[in-house]
């Protein structure tokens, strides 16, 4: 009668929105104030002014059929002309407007990509601790997601199991940094020594292997961190991006796939990546956000509140005896549960209204992740409850 597949992702709540929800139900009985809920990666720097006076400026200024309107399905090509300016400007890069496709956010600019690229028997290959909608992604296009056990000790690659790994099915490999869950930022040194293996491996199989970098939280990296513009390094690459976190726009859902000159058969991967769109009922982008990022494209985010907040919580988390990689980017920790059972952890923590996500979700049984994209009042109130939770287990 129904897709069994589509019915069961649309009747079973990931982790993370199951504790989330849990939290708004415990605020409602104990006060929000009294609720510690590091589940969700919803920003909670508030949208930059300069996004609010161009939207206003859009609105009060252009025709509305101009604001509101249907744009050609790339994007309005003024906006991407606006866009590829920033990015060669920002990168060393040569693109212009045809080198991008606008979107919906970059949960639609992965999907499409995947859509894209996808033929039977396809594997794509992601890096343990990953975002777990990469499995629905990939599964939706038939694809298989291959996953790179976790090198915990600095949350880069393990490139001796990633060469096991990889064969003569691998069509991609999803690239996220700064990493959600972990908060690490893939080194110069990590993304070179990528390339290098896998400009070898296509030579091997004589065909294309993609990288797919996933990219929303690119300007939330901290003092000596640098991003690497992965296209730089590596011809066969999409980049995937987002404005969610940068200009603290999740709900607007607005982003855009890169297609640079080099990627092989430029012109049939472009317009794969235009047919996959279409059938996936991408019309165009919202039309008001395009001309608001387009405007906006230069604009810094100001990532202080993330700086201040990712070492409030690191500190306290060591001092109450937790082990965990200081945060180089996004606004996550990835802590090591004090027992094995992360869900089991999770829930002991729930004593203390301590909502953390269980590192099984993200291919790492045994942490935890806590985003800190919250009230920096909440994580000091949290801190002593966290030396609480720690103390039970000593």
């Amino acid at each position: 009668m129904v897709n069994n597949k589509m019915y069961e992702l649309g009747t079973k709540k990931s982790t993370i929105r199951t504790i989330f929800e849990f939290g708004r139900q415990r605020a409602a009985e104990v006060g929000e104030e009294n609720v510690y809920d590091f589940s969700l990666g919803n920003p909670n720097v508030p949208t930059p002014n300069f996004i609010k006076e161009a939207a206003i400026d859009i609105l009060n200024n252009m025709q509305p059929a101009a604001i509101h309107g249907y744009t050609v399905a790339p994007g309005n090509p003024q906006v991407r002309k606006a866009l590829a300016d920033s990015i060669n400007n920002r990168f060393g890069m040569d693109i212009t407007e045809k080198n991008l496709f606008i979107t919906a956010g970059a949960a639609a600019s992965i999907t499409i990509c995947f859509k894209a690229l996808s033929q039977p028997d396809d594997e794509y290959i992601t890096f343990a601790p990953f975002f777990p909608e990469y499995r629905a992604f990939v599964e939706s296009v038939g694809g298989k997601l291959v996953v790179v056990p976790a090198q915990p000790e600095d949350w880069q690659i393990d490139f001796a199991a990633f060469e096991k790994l990889i064969t003569t099915h691998t069509k991609a490999v999803i690239v996220n940094s700064p990493n959600n869950p972990s908060g690490a930022v893939y080194s110069e040194a990590t993304i070179k020594k990528l390339a290098e293996i896998l400009k070898a491996k296509e030579e091997e199989y004589h065909h294309p292997i993609f990288i797919v970098a996933d990219e929303p939280y690119r300007e939330i990296a901290f003092e000596g961190y640098d991003v690497p513009y992965i296209p730089k390094y590596y011809a066969n690459t999409l980049v995937c991006y987002s404005y969610s976190k940068s200009f603290s726009l999740p709900g607007e859902r607005i982003g855009y796939i890169v297609v640079p000159n080099r990627v092989a058969d430029f012109g049939k991967v472009y317009g794969a990546i235009a047919g996959a769109a279409r059938v996936l009922t991408h019309v165009n982008a919202p039309s008001l956000w395009q001309l608001v990022v387009g405007r906006c494209a230069n604009m810094p985010s100001d990532i202080s509140t993330y700086v201040k907040n990712g070492q409030l919580l690191y500190q306290g988390l060591i001092e109450a005896g937790f082990e965990c990689v200081k945060p180089q980017g996004a606004f996550y920790l990835f802590p090591k549960c004090l027992e094995e059972d992360d869900y089991a952890f999770c829930e002991r923590a729930k004593k203390y209204d301590l909502l953390l996500v269980p590192g099984t979700d993200f291919g790492c049984p045994g942490y935890f992740r806590a985003a800190y994209c919250i009230k920096t009042e909440t994580i000091e109130k949290s801190l002593p409850l966290f030396k609480k939770l720690a103390a039970e287990y000593k």
